[in-house]
C-alpha cells in the first residue's frame, strides 16, 4: 500500500474514522489491530506470503514468554540467537545462500523493524524493564503497528503502551490542524522535493558509465549529493506523514530527525539522523559492550580507547543491517571507521589541548564550517553503498575513480556543503524568525498555508509518471 496512493488515504482515514467513533479501550485497540492486519495484507497476492512473517512473531513471542517465566541470561541468549538466525534467513543474506530459501515468495517489509522491537522486549524482560508479560494482541499491535511497520520509528514498548487505544487528550481544532499540517508537509517533502533529487540522481547516475576524468568526478559527486538530498527527504517526509497521522490515533510516535546538516562531527550525525536507530544501539549493543570490555580491561587509561572500539563495532554492525549483500559490509566498515575516526580525534585533541582548549577550537567559525563540510563528504561518500547495491559496480566505480578522483570528490563535496552551510546559516542571522509557520499563525493564514501545500502535492504528483516509493523499505 504505497502511501500515495487512494487507497492509502482511505484506508488512514476509515482507520481514523473508526477509532474515533468509541472512547472504549478495547474497543480502540481492536480497530488498531485491525489495521495493522489490513495493511499488512494490502502487501499480499497470496495467503502463503504472510506465514513466514507469521511464524516470526510466533517464535519472537514464544521467546519473550521463556524469558519472562525463567529470566535468564542463558534463556535470553538463546531466544536472541534463534530469532537472529530466522531472521537472517528469511531476509535472505547473500552469506547464507547455502542455507537455502523457502520455494514461494513471502513478505520481507517490516522484518528489519519486528526484529528491533522483539529484541528490545526480550531484553527488558530479562532485565526487568517490563514486568508484566506482553499480552498476545499487544504484542502483535505493537511489532507490527501499521504507522511503523515499513521503517520505523523504532519505539520502546513502554512508551507504546501508555498510549495504546488510549488517547492522552482529546482531539480539538488545533491537534487537528497540527496534524494535518505534519502530514500535508511530509507529503511536500516526499512528493516534491524527494521526487525531484530522484529524477535528478537518476539523470546523473546514468551518466557516470560514460564519463570519464574529471567529468566523471562532478557526476559522481553530483549523483551523490542528488542521492542525499532523495534520501533525506523521502525518509523524513515518510516519518511526517506517519507522526501527524499518530497525532490523530492518540500516537506519541518518536522523532526520527533533528537538523542532521548542521552536524560537526560523524557522532553528531547519527545522533540527528535515524536517531531511534541509534539510540536502539546504543543501549542494546553499545553500552553492553562498553561495559563488558571495561570489566575486562579495567585500567581507567584504557577507557577512552575500549570506545573506540566499541564505537567501531556498533557502527559496523548497524551498517550491515541496512543491506543483505557484500556492498553492505563495506558500509559496515565505513560506519565503524568513521565512528573510530572521530572518537580518536576527540580523544587526542583533547589530551594535547585540554578539554578547554579543545572546546574552544571547536567553537571556532572556521573549524565548525571545515568540520560539518568534512562529515557531509564522508556521509555522502559511504552512502554510495545504498544506491550501488552490488560489490562488482562498487568496485568498478572505485577503480575508475581512483584515489585521486576519490579525493577529489571529497573535498568538492566538503568545500560545497561548507560553502552551502555559510549560506544558510547567514540567510539564516538576516532573515530570523521567518518562516511557513510564523508567516500562518492566524486561523486563516494557516489554512490557505496548509490548503497550498496540498494543492501543490496533488499538482506536482499529477507530473510525475509514476508515484514516489518510500526507499527505507528496502533497507
Amino acid at each position: 500500500m504505497s502511501l500515495t496512493s487512494p487507497t492509502f488515504f482511505a484506508f488512514l482515514a476509515a482507520t481514523i474514522v473508526a477509532f474515533h467513533l468509541s472512547t472504549l479501550v478495547p474497543y480502540r485497540r481492536f480497530v488498531l489491530g485491525t489495521a495493522n492486519a489490513v495493511f499488512i495484507g494490502s502487501y499480499l497476492s497470496d495467503v502463503r506470503e504472510v506465514l513466514p512473517l507469521l511464524a516470526f512473531l510466533l517464535l519472537g513471542y514464544a521467546c519473550v514468554v521463556l524469558v519472562h517465566l525463567r529470566r535468564s541470561g542463558v534463556v535470553l541468549g538463546l531466544g536472541v540467537v534463534a530469532v537472529l538466525v530466522s531472521f537472517i534467513f528469511l531476509k535472505r543474506f547473500s552469506f547464507f545462500e547455502p542455507l537455502g530459501s523457502l520455494p514461494f515468495p513471502y513478505l520481507l517489509i517490516g522484518l528489519s523493524y519486528i526484529l528491533f522491537r522483539i529484541l528490545h522486549v526480550m531484553i527488558d524482560v530479562r532485565s526487568g524493564d517490563l514486568d508484566a508479560l506482553v499480552r498476545p494482541l499487544a504484542f502483535f499491535r505493537y511489532t507490527c503497528n501499521f504507522l511503523a511497520f515499513v521503517s520505523g520509528p523504532i519505539q520502546r514498548y513502554q512508551e507504546f503502551s501508555a498510549t495504546d487505544g488510549v488517547e492522552q487528550a482529546a482531539l480539538d481544532p488545533d491537534k487537528v490542524y497540527r496534524a494535518f499540517s505534519r502530514i500535508a508537509t511530509g507529503y511536500v517533502k516526499f512528493v516534491i522535493i524527494a521526487a525531484t533529487a530522484e529524477y535528478a540522481f537518476t539523470y546523473l547516475n546514468q551518466q557516470l558509465a560514460g564519463a570519464g576524468g574529471t567529468k566523471l568526478v562532478v557526476f559522481y559527486a553530483s549523483a551523490a549529493s542528488a542521492y542525499l538530498i532523495h534520501l533525506y527527504f523521502n525518509f523524513s517526509g515518510y516519518m511526517d506523514i506517519v507522526i501527524g497521522a499518530g497525532y490523530l490515533l492518540g500516537q506519541t510516535l518518536p522523532e526520527n530527525f533533528d537538523k542532521p546538516f548542521v552536524s560537526r562531527s560523524f557522532l553528531e550525525f547519527w545522533q540527528r539522523w535515524h536517531m531511534t536507530l541509534s539510540q536502539w544501539f546504543k543501549f542494546y549493543l553499545f553500552n553492553p559492550l562498553l561495559m563488558l570490555l571495561m570489566s575486562l580491561f579495567p585500567a581507567p587509561a584504557l577507557t577512552a580507547y575500549l570506545g573506540v572500539v566499541t564505537f567501531f563495532v556498533t557502527f559496523m554492525v548497524m551498517g550491515i543491517w541496512h543491506g543483505t549483500t557484500a556492498v553492505f559490509v563495506v558500509y559496515g566498515l565505513l560506519m565503524g571507521l568513521g565512528a573510530s575516526v572521530n572518537k580518536i580525534w576527540q580523544v587526542v585533541c583533547a589530551d594535547r589541548l585540554g578539554k578547554k582548549g579543545y572546546r574552544s577550537l571547536t567553537e571556532k567559525v572556521w573549524y565548525i564550517y571545515c568540520a560539518r563540510g568534512v562529515t557531509m563528504a564522508y556521509f555522502l561518500l559511504a552512502f554510495t553503498c545504498l544506491w550501488i547495491p552490488e560489490l562488482p559496480q562498487l568496485i568498478s566505480l572505485v577503480h575508475r575513480l581512483g584515489l585521486v578522483g576519490l579525493g577529489s570528490a571529497f573535498v568538492m563535496l566538503a568545500v560545497l556543503f561548507a560553502l552551502a552551510a555559510l549560506v544558510m546559516d547567514g540567510v539564516g542571522k538576516r532573515v530570523p524568525g521567518v518562516s511557513i509557520t510564523a508567516v500562518g499563525e492566524g486561523l486563516v493564514a494557516r489554512n490557505v498555508v496548509l490548503a497550498g501545500k496540498i494543492m501543490s502535492v496533488i499538482a506536482i504528483a499529477s507530473l510525475f509518471h509514476k508515484a514516489p516509493d518510500f526507499v527505507y523499505k528496502a533497507f
